[in-house]
Parts: C-alpha cells; structure tokens; sequence
C-alpha cells in the first residue's frame, strides 16, 4: 500500500528534502555509476528521486497524466555531446525544477502564507545546481545598476523579505571579495543582510534604516527617497 502524499508543509518540506538528497548523491557521490546508466544508445530517461533518499535513472511513467510531475525527459541523449561538468550542469537544473513542481503539487491546496513559508524553507537550502557547481549563493546586498541604484532592489517590505529587481537575478552570485563592500553612510557599518536599508535616489549612497530613522512600512509609501544629506544640500 503506497504511502499517503504528504500535505502538511512540514510533510512537504521533508519529501523535498529527501528527493533532492537522493539527487544530490547522484550526481555527486555517486557520479561515476549516474553517469554509466546514462547510456545515450538506451531510450528517453529520466533523473528520479525519492522519499527515501534514493535515486534512479529509469523511463518516464506510463501513465497519462502520471500521478506525480515527471522529471526532463530524455538526460542520457545529451550526455557524450557535451562536457561532463556542462552536462551534470544541466541535469542539476532540471532536477531542480522538477524538485519545486513535485513540493508544488503536494502543495496545490496549501493556502497562501503556507505555500510562502514552504517556499521559504525550501529556499535555506543550496539548490542541486549550487551543490554540483560548488557555487555558493551570497546574502542579498544592496546592488547598484548600471546608470543608477534604486532603493526598491533591496528595500524590505513588512514581512522582512528583501524585493529584487528581475533585472538583477543574474548579480546574485558575487565573488566573496565582493561582500561587505557596502558601508552606511551614516554609521559607517558594513551591509548584513538581516538589517533593513535605504538607497537615496539622488545620491546613490546606501543607509541602514535605523540610522536614517526609516522603517520598512514607511518605505514603502516613499516613491522618491533623498538622505538627511541630499536634503540639507537642498534646502541651502
């Protein structure tokens, strides 16, 4: 008898963990035997992984619709026409797609606050893709833009969850030279992700919202923000 899917996000949260653990060994620990069962000459295969933290490569369900999303299709046709990293690379993307749509449809009937805190809690975790590549993601920090650095990239709302421009996705990895390169620019103090701050639209400079006497709430009913110093300028 199959067990029930889970439906709880804490039962949700557990299944992604343990099919992205199972994912994680196969392209890591286990890389040398995922990479032999991947035979391009076999049909379409899939990348699976499951609740009990183990993987498979095998064919796609039968069924239509299947009873859980299905894995890319197809991952060994690509295998000996690509770099092996390039090509774990890429195995790592879809598994983590397919890792978010499974957690996703167990989580269909989760209300709004629930599907945020699961996404939240998923979101602590490095991706496979973070894991394969070794690559680390950095703490949210102010960012400028080419031309100008607006507020509203790192600017907090009340919830305490940063809002980023779409724009600047691509800026999210930063080399660890690059961290912490932020100063206020009323204390002096260094960017920590877990203080709210305020860029000025005028002059660019960042501040921590405690210095400049703004509260996330009161940001976000400034359109146009100017520092203490921009606005003393002004008025002289």
């Amino acid at each position: 008898m199959a067990s029930p899917s889970p439906r709880t996000v804490e039962e949700i949260f557990k299944d992604y963990s343990a099919r992205r653990s199972g994912l994680v060994r196969a392209l890591t620990y286990d890389v040398d035997d995922f990479y032999s069962q991947c035979d391009p000459d076999k049909e379409n295969l899939c990348l699976y992984g499951y609740p009990n933290e183990a993987w498979e490569v095998a064919l796609p369900a039968e069924e239509v619709p299947p009873e859980l999303p299905e894995p890319a299709l197809g991952i060994n046709f690509a295998r000996d026409g690509m770099n092996r990293k390039d090509w774990l690379s890429l195995v790592a993307v879809h598994s983590d797609c397919w890792l978010l749509s499974v957690s996703f449809y167990f989580g269909a009937r989760l209300n709004r606050n629930e599907r945020k805190r699961l996404f939240s809690m998923i979101n602590d975790l490095p991706t496979v893709f973070e894991v394969v590549t070794g690559r680390k993601p950095v703490k949210d920090k102010p960012t400028v833009e080419s031309g100008s650095k607006s507020r509203n990239n790192t600017k907090r709302s009340i919830d305490g969850q940063p809002r980023i421009n779409p724009k600047l996705a691509d800026e999210n990895y930063e080399d660890e030279e690059e961290q912490g390169d932020t100063f206020c620019g009323s204390c002096g103090g260094g960017y920590n992700s877990d203080e709210f701050w305020i860029g000025c639209d005028n002059c660019e400079q960042w501040y921590h919202g405690k210095c400049v006497k703004i509260t996330p709430a009161k940001a976000e009913l400034i359109k146009f923000y100017k520092c203490p110093s921009c606005t003393k300028k002004s008025r002289q």
